[in-house]
């Protein structure tokens, strides 16, 4: 169905709009009035605020509807090169636009600091913008073509928004559809205390926000001009999180301990009792999957992973219709059956057709027992890497192997979501062919005995499935700074996996030379491994998503050594069942 953009500008009552009476039906509403205005917060900071509602030959529809809000850094409306007005809220790749055509308002904002809205940003997704959004949710709530209830969603920052306003629960805010964010923003982004791509890039210019379309009442755009010269005093991004190394530092911007400021699980309390509404979803090929889990996990919500990557739709599912589900029921009142489904779903890569989605009301590999593959000397005979080790279920032989940390691991791609198989770059060890197909669900755990040249370095560990062609894809990975090799306990449930703090008094330097003992959990899937194919660990110290990669590169480079044997490394992966190896030339037993 094609639908039409009315535009619509009320002369005397901005957002009331001309109700045109009509019975609700299935059928979608076509058009859609538009409306925009800056909203001041209690501070008195403007911000530009957008309104989409359903509407009927050119003439919004008087009923009170339920409201679906979101919140971005992105430019909520703005024009592109070409000089195209592209509006957030009627993309329909998360389903904005078709939540509209379905009896919804839709509310977008451009956050304090960004777009076409007044003021600076403190600090990334701090208290202070989480306070704008109960701001303007309580706003929305109140206006005349509100029912009252609102929801809200978004994914990746917008996803983070979204958590932080449940994290001050407003009062209006029923339910959250909440994709590829964290619950955990140190473990998030400075996971094992090195920072990667995520949150670390630069800061666009100022252009960028004067491209957003002014507000309707600002004619000439002078308004939103002199928004965006007070983003001039933006706290830098980048530099916020590059300077608090660990999870107790007070950030020199805010003054603050500013891990925990934006860090959800802070605010668990408030976000448990508040009576929202969650929903989580992300992809099995993204950082933030643990997250997600984790925010399911310690918040009952709902669950959703899907096989893309960074915020991208399952391939076979409307996205929209299902947040729409799920809204429909928490600000409706309607049955649309989700609540008698299975808390979780998800897709496991590469499981045959008919059988990728499965539903369980316990979270992904819950139950399931990890099978222990040790590393090992000996040669596997299919890639160039420093070593060429071997993965074994057992018999592994002892010794020991060296590596100096390769900093020539960048790449052109600007936002790489999922890092690159670089395995000519450091160590790797690899399995015989599968002998049969095997699922894995749940997160792998690394061991390592491990020495290093000087009091620290960084460790990067990779699980591959390796085709019989000799080509290699990611499937988990993990990072950590030897300094953070203390365990912990972890302040919210973590899935029983080792826990890293990086307090400033968990940290420690190694001794140069000296072995130790160190484990850290590899990010989650749901994944079949499949008969002929391998399985390989990689082990690195550097990865082209660090984006200070130049700044933090040692000249000479450390040196990592591996120790291999019976008791020694190994990767501990939740098979559903043990894998079967084809045998190999020289196998015993």
């Amino acid at each position: 169905m094609q639908f039409r953009m009315t535009l619509f500008v009320a002369a005397c009552a901005f957002f009331a709009g001309i109700g045109a009476h009509a019975a609700r039906s299935d059928e979608p509403y076509e058009d859609v009035i538009r409306t925009s205005a800056y909203v001041a917060v209690r501070d008195g900071t403007k911000l530009a605020v957008n309104v989409y509602r359903p509407a009927i030959d050119g003439v919004a529809v008087d009923e009170k509807l339920p409201v679906i809000f979101s919140a971005t850094p992105y430019r909520a409306r703005y024009r592109d090169e070409s000089g195209e007005i592209v509006d957030m809220a009627l993309s329909d790749r998360h389903g904005m636009r078709s939540h509209i055509a379905h009896g919804y308002v839709v509310v977008t904002a451009d956050i304090r600091g960004k777009g076409a809205s007044f003021g600076a940003r403190r600090g990334f997704q701090d208290r202070t913008e989480a306070m704008d959004h109960y701001d303007l949710i309580e706003w929305a709530a109140e206006q005349p073509w509100s029912d009252g209830n609102v929801g809200m969603t978004g994914c990746s920052y917008l996803g983070g928004a979204t958590m932080q306003a449940a994290t001050v629960a407003p009062p209006h805010l029923k339910a959250v559809f909440v994709g590829a964010s964290d619950y955990d923003k140190y473990t998030f982004v400075r996971r094992g205390g090195i920072p990667a791509q995520f949150n670390t890039r630069p800061d666009e210019p100022l252009s960028v926000d004067l491209a957003s379309v002014p507000v309707d009442a600002d004619k000439d755009g002078s308004q939103r001009d002199a928004a965006v010269a007070e983003h001039a005093g933006n706290t830098p991004m980048a530099a916020l999180w590059y300077g608090m190394p660990y999870r107790d530092s007070i950030s020199e911007f805010t003054g603050t301990k500013f891990w925990e400021e934006v860090g959800p699980y802070t605010y668990a309390e408030t976000l448990k009792s508040s009576g929202i509404a969650y929903y989580f979803w992300s992809t099995w090929k993204d950082d933030p999957a643990e997250q997600v889990l984790l925010a399911a996990r310690n918040l009952d919500g709902r669950l959703m992973m899907g096989p893309g990557n960074h915020c991208e739709p399952p391939p076979d599912m409307d996205l929209g219709e299902e947040a729409r589900r799920f809204f429909d029921f928490h600000l409706k009142g309607e049955d649309t059956g989700i609540e008698s489904e299975p808390r979780y779903k998800w897709w496991t890569l590469d499981a045959p057709e008919g059988e990728v989605w499965k539903q369980s009301d316990a979270e992904p590999g819950a139950g399931v027992l990890r099978t222990k593959l040790a590393l090992s000397q000996g040669e596997s005979g299919t890639v160039a890497s420093v070593n060429d080790g071997l993965l074994v279920a057992k018999g592994a032989r002892k010794g020991e192997d060296a590596f100096r940390i390769d900093y020539s691991v960048g790449g052109k791609e600007y936002f790489p979501f999922w890092p690159a198989v670089l395995d000519e770059k450091g160590l790797t060890y690899t399995s015989a062919p599968l002998a049969e197909d095997v699922a894995m669900e749940g997160y792998p755990v690394v061991e390592l005995v491990v020495s290093a040249d000087r009091e620290d370095a960084p460790i990067f560990v990779y699980l591959e499935e390796v085709a019989p062609d000799g080509t290699a894809e990611n499937i988990s990975f993990g990072r950590l700074l030897m300094s953070h090799r203390k365990l912990s306990e972890p302040p919210y449930d973590y899935a029983g996996l080792p826990w890293h703090s990086g307090n400033t008094a968990d940290v420690s330097p190694v001794r140069p030379g000296k072995i130790y003992d160190i484990t850290f959990a590899l990010t989650p899937s749901a994944k079949i491994f499949r008969a002929g194919h391998r399985i390989r660990v990689s082990i690195r110290g550097a990865d082209p998503r660090q984006r200070n990669i130049d700044e933090i590169a040692a000249e000479p480079a450390p040196e990592l050594t591996i120790y291999t044997g019976a008791k020694k490394s190994a990767v501990a992966i939740p098979f559903v069942e043990p894998p079967v190896f084809v045998k190999q030339q020289g196998d015993s037993g």
